[in-house]
Formats: C-alpha cells, sequence, structure tokens
C-alpha cells in the first residue's frame, strides 16, 4: 500500500493573492471580493510579495532546492467555484523541489514539490438540487506541498501530518492555527489511486484513508479493478464516496500566465532566514545534550521556548541541572508562567542559588513554582509538602511499584492516578506528574 499527501496551506498574509482584497473573515458572503478574485473581462493580477515570501520559508524548511527563477500557469477547470474558469497555479516551475522530512527523525518521507496557488471558492450544498458560492475564499493564497507515496498506513499518514503542521505553524508564525490547512489523501492498495479530496483535520485524515484502504482491498478481493478517481470524504458517516472521474494532467491545459510574467528569487531567498522546526529542534536537543528522544519531544511539544530555556540551564548550569529542573518543576508550571509576569531570568537565578548550594532540592523546586506562578512562596511550600507526603505515603504502601519503575516508567500512572483522585484537581497534572516521578526516582 502507497500513500501520498497534498496537503494545502492558506498563507498568512493581510491581503489576498492578486488583489487587495482582505483575508480576514468577511461579515456576509461575497464581500471580500473585487474584479480581479472574480476573474472579471479586464482585471489584471498582481502578485503579492508576501506570498513568495512565505512560499520560500516554507521550501527552506522542507529542505527543497529553490529554483533561481518561477512563474504562474493557468489551470483550466470548469466548475462553480472557479468563476473564471482558470487557477492562477504553479506547474512545471514550481518555487520548491526535492525536499525531505524525516517522521520522527527516522523515516523519510520525500517532498516532490512546493507550488504556490490560489484558492477557489466554496461552495454549500442546501439541498439535493441547490448549491450555493462564496467567493470571499477565491483568490487567497496557499502553498501546496506534495508528497511522494512514501506512507505506509493511515495511521502513519496521521502521524506524519501532526508534525508536519506544527512545523508549518512554527515557520509561518501560525502558533494559534488561525489559517486552515487542508490536505487530499492519495492511496493505492493495488496498480491505481484515487484521491480523496479536501480532508481536514488528522482524525479525518486517517478515518478516510482507512475506509478508503478497506474499499480497495474488497473491489479487489472480488476479481474488480480500482478506477483512478476522485473521492469525497463523509465525515459524518466516515466514509468516501466517488465524486467524479480522476483527471489527468493533460486534461488541464496548463499555459502560462502572460500577466505575471518571470519572477526572479534567488536574491529574495539568500535573504530570508528561517526558524528551527520543531522536528528539527527535538532531533538536534536529543543529540546534542544526550537526553532521551522522548524527552525532548515533551519540552519542544510544550514550548518551543521551553526548550530553548532547557539550552540556557544546560549552557549556564549544565545538562545535570537542566534534566534535573526544566523537564520537571519548570515544565509543569510553564503554562502559568506563560500569563504571569515574571522572566526566565528569575527561574535561572533560583537553580543558579541551588548550583551554588545556598538552597536544597525541596527548596528550589518551591521557588521555582512562587516565581512561575506569582504564589508565595510559604504558600507554595505548603502545597508542596502535602502533595509529596500523599505520594510518598503511597509509596510506603505499595513498595512494588518502584521496582516496577525499574522495568518501565508506565508504573508511575497507578500513583498518578490515585494522587488526581485523593486530591480533586488541587494540582495540575504537570505537578503531580512531575513529583510522582522525582519521589520514584528517589528510593531507586
Amino acid at each position: 500500500m502507497k500513500i501520498g499527501l497534498e496537503i494545502h496551506v492558506q498563507l498568512p498574509t493581510k491581503s489576498k493573492m492578486f488583489c487587495s482584497c482582505p483575508t480576514t473573515d468577511a461579515p456576509a458572503p461575497n464581500t471580500h471580493v473585487c474584479p480581479t478574485c472574480l476573474g472579471m473581462p479586464g482585471s489584471r493580477p498582481v502578485l503579492n510579495k508576501e506570498v513568495l515570501v512565505c512560499g520560500i520559508k516554507l521550501a527552506k524548511m522542507l529542505g527543497c532546492t529553490i529554483a533561481d527563477e518561477t512563474w504562474f500557469s493557468r489551470k483550466t477547470y470548469f466548475y462553480p467555484d472557479m468563476c473564471k474558469s482558470v487557477q492562477i497555479t504553479q506547474y512545471d516551475h514550481p518555487i520548491g523541489v526535492g525536499g525531505v522530512v524525516y517522521l520522527n527523525g527516522k523515516k523519510p518521507i520525500r517532498i516532490t514539490r512546493i507550488h504556490l496557488e490560489e484558492d477557489p471558492g466554496k461552495t454549500k450544498r442546501t439541498s439535493d438540487m441547490h448549491a450555493l458560492v462564496d467567493y470571499n475564499r477565491s483568490g487567497i493564497p496557499l502553498a501546496e506541498i506534495v508528497t511522494e507515496p512514501d506512507l505506509a498506513t493511515p495511521a502513519e499518514a496521521r502521524e506524519f501530518l501532526g508534525q508536519l503542521i506544527q512545523d508549518i505553524k512554527h515557520t509561518l508564525d501560525l502558533e494559534n492555527g488561525e489559517r486552515s490547512i487542508r490536505c487530499d489523501c492519495n492511496i493505492s492498495v493495488g496498480k491505481e489511486r484515487c484521491e480523496i479530496k479536501n480532508v481536514t483535520g488528522l482524525k479525518n485524515v486517517e478515518t478516510a484513508l482507512t475506509y478508503e484502504m478497506v474499499r480497495q482491498i474488497k473491489v479487489l478481493k472480488a476479481g474488480g479493478q480500482i478506477e483512478r478517481a476522485t473521492m469525497s470524504f463523509g465525515e459524518s458517516r466516515g466514509i468516501t464516496y466517488g465524486a467524479r472521474k480522476k483527471e489527468f494532467e493533460a486534461d488541464y491545459g496548463y499555459i502560462d500566465e502572460p500577466d505575471l510574467g518571470i519572477f526572479h528569487i534567488k536574491a529574495l531567498a539568500d535573504s530570508i532566514t528561517i526558524k528551527e522546526a520543531p522536528a528539527k529542534m527535538i532531533l538536534r536537543i536529543a543529540e546534542q545534550y544526550k537526553i532521551d528522544q522522548k524527552m525532548a519531544k515533551q519540552l519542544v511539544s510544550t514550548s518551543t521556548d521551553l526548550a530553548q530555556f532547557f539550552e540556557t540551564v544546560a549552557k549556564e548550569y549544565g545538562t545535570d541541572n537542566a534534566i534535573k529542573w526544566v523537564p520537571g518543576p519548570v515544565t509543569a508550571n510553564w503554562k502559568a508562567f506563560a500569563a504571569h509576569d515574571a522572566k526566565t531570568e528569575d527561574i535561572l537565578a533560583v537553580i543558579g542559588k541551588f548550583v551554588a548550594g545556598e538552597i536544597t532540592d525541596t527548596e528550589c523546586g518551591i521557588q521555582i513554582k512562587s516565581v512561575m506562578t506569582g504564589v508565595d512562596a510559604a504558600a507554595a511550600a505548603q502545597n508542596s509538602e502535602g502533595l509529596d507526603k500523599l505520594i510518598n505515603d503511597y509509596l510506603d504502601e505499595n513498595p512494588a511499584i518502584v521496582n516496577d519503575y525499574r522495568k518501565s516508567d508506565k508504573a508511575a500512572n497507578r500513583v498518578i492516578g490515585y494522587v488526581m483522585k485523593q486530591t480533586g484537581g488541587q494540582h495540575t497534572s504537570a505537578e503531580i506528574v512531575e513529583a510522582t516521578k522525582r519521589l520514584i526516582e528517589s528510593r531507586l
């Protein structure tokens, strides 16, 4: 079985791809439109430079070779959501080709290309006989990332897409997810493939691919043949169904877009730097500081700023102290810290006092929580002592947990579940996990 994805990313520009219409949510259908994004006779597109900048950032993140020259084409197709009957896209000269992304740092998933194009409008069916079209989305800039069919299972496709989405959001500063990411899923069990269009959400991607996989297997087992087709996904029922016969590239009648010309982007690409993608950061931190990849993933998944603070502590006070304090009490209070008027320098100062021998382990943990949350140190001490006593009492009554923990850290889940039930929300789950593992490991 082979699975390949085509990921469509709406780019975070203030205006559309070829006109000045805003990309923000519109107050009503067909209000953020103009003659250009509607393709009216006599209108001419003008490329938004920020679209190129975003495309180059993504191409660099994916490890693609970025073209010295790029241009656009007209893709001809006749659907109600594309009122001018052509879509301006990139065809034979995309912005980037030949990248690779490593799934969980191990399996290479080849990137065929990344190209830029305009989004069509949006069709909403009101009944079996009628549909309404909203063109507010028409002309919003997209980057389309196309993978080779290197994914082996629906679950793997879901995992890869989740990893890629985090990298995309980080690279384009979309941490709040204010732009949509849609996915076309290509799957073949035998020789021919089918494409499931416009699937949104990681769970839906796995569900759609699983259903289509089973459908194709059943057809082949019954002696039938898979016909190349475009499928739709019915989210409410979790099924795929035929939408239309799949077109081939020659069916689209590509021609170069005469109104835009050739863009020379080498100098622009050379001037653009990007932030380290979360997936690459996980691998680098694990390798550089010789820590478990699971710990590195926990840090980066919580916040890339937290991962950078881990590096700061490691450089200032050594990796052992970074491991001792950052994945535990610092991570446990990170959400509160983000909403609290404090600085990482204050946390660093507390860890420095511990390294200098001025405070004990317990005092250091209490002071870190106090700095990060604004809670009075005495109250934090009382709260921490109560939690530690509850965990220690349970471990005294169940000493086998410590031995089981040597074989698997999942043994801590028994303690964590008990403490959560007893405390009834008085402590965050992160605090309970940190305290449980710290106290179990002190007994090893």
